[in-house]
């Protein structure tokens, strides 16, 4: 997982590395869960909501479509109130609801979460490149899945208590029997797939989470704080990444007073980065000539990644 401040370089970093672990052989999937998504742009191919597309052998890339998801949400909702109460219309009420419901921005970052557990449970690729939303969406993410778990246990625990009281739902579910323990497994199930997706994401032996940084004072700041935060959801930190580095021979040619000061600021917050972070800085990537967009330019990002593949 890549995650940092906006505009600091996650996706291209995502796009280089899924690159660099193709082409030694192992099947990647580079998904993103951002609303405002660029893999389409970096790849240079249009594959938003499309699911899996290969963009070179072993290389896969994925844009989640929320809208798409919640109005699957809300035709997987009516099919249950048909299987488990037998009706053969939705009572105008419910509609109503399910309609309200999808305009909710919780429900947008729901079904994109859900959309992640679904593309982390079921397996099939080597390497998963898990593009974040900027640091307070990210954290969002991260959390729902405790909260979903402590919700889920609660509602199951009323379940089971309702059990006693099933025959007030005869009345709403009329002729059709409805099999008790159809709600309580659509709960143990939803809760059994939030398990496995938390506990790989927390996983230090399956996952990395690495942060993008640049050399400049709040975005060291701001990486500090959301750090902290990120501990406390026990997402294992494996690292920071400084992006866009200008070349220090710069300094030795005869360049504009803007850019010589820019050179200075740049060295100053490098030596705060070294202090602040010391060896857990893993790379130190130059900014490039021009946007990272197509294979070349990629390759390009991922050879000042990881070295010659």
């Amino acid at each position: 997982m890549f995650g940092g401040k906006g505009g600091l370089g996650k996706t291209t970093f995502s796009a280089a590395t899924a690159y660099y672990l193709a082409k030694r052989g192992k099947k990647v999937l580079v998904f993103s869960v951002d609303p405002q998504a660029s893999l389409t742009d970096i790849f240079e191919r249009d594959i938003f909501g499309k699911g899996p597309t290969e963009i070179i052998p072993n290389l896969y890339a994925q844009e989640i479509d929320a809208d798409r998801r919640v109005k699957e949400y809300q035709q997987e909702i009516r099919q249950k109130i048909f299987d488990m109460y037998g009706m053969d219309k939705i009572p105008e009420e419910i509609e109503s609801y399910i309609q309200a419901a999808a305009a909710e921005p919780a429900m947008e970052e729901s079904a994109i979460f859900d959309e992640v557990v679904d593309i982390v449970v079921k397996g099939g690729y080597d390497y998963y490149i898990y593009d974040l939303v900027p640091l307070g969406h990210a954290l969002y993410y991260l959390s729902m899945a405790s909260v979903y778990d402590a919700w889920i246990d609660k509602i199951t625990g009323l379940r089971e208590q309702m059990r006693e009281y099933d025959q007030v739902a005869a009345v709403i579910r009329r002729e059709k029997e409805l099999d008790e323990d159809a709600i309580l497994n659509e709960l143990l199930y939803i809760k059994d797939r939030i398990n496995k997706s938390s506990s790989i994401l927390t996983d230090k032996k399956k996952t990395a989470f690495f942060f993008v940084i640049t050399a400049e004072e709040m975005i060291i700041k701001d990486t500090l704080k959301a750090a902290e935060l990120f501990a406390k959801f026990d997402v294992p930190l494996s690292g920071y990444i400084i992006n866009r580095v200008l070349p220090s021979e710069l300094k030795h040619q005869n360049i504009p007073e803007y850019l010589k000061n820019r050179l200075t600021m740049e060295e100053h917050y490098l030596k705060v980065i070294d202090t602040t972070f010391g060896k857990q800085i893993l790379a130190s990537v130059p900014e490039m000539e021009r946007d990272v967009t197509g294979l070349p330019m990629i390759e390009k990002m991922a050879m000042a990644m990881f070295g010659e593949f």
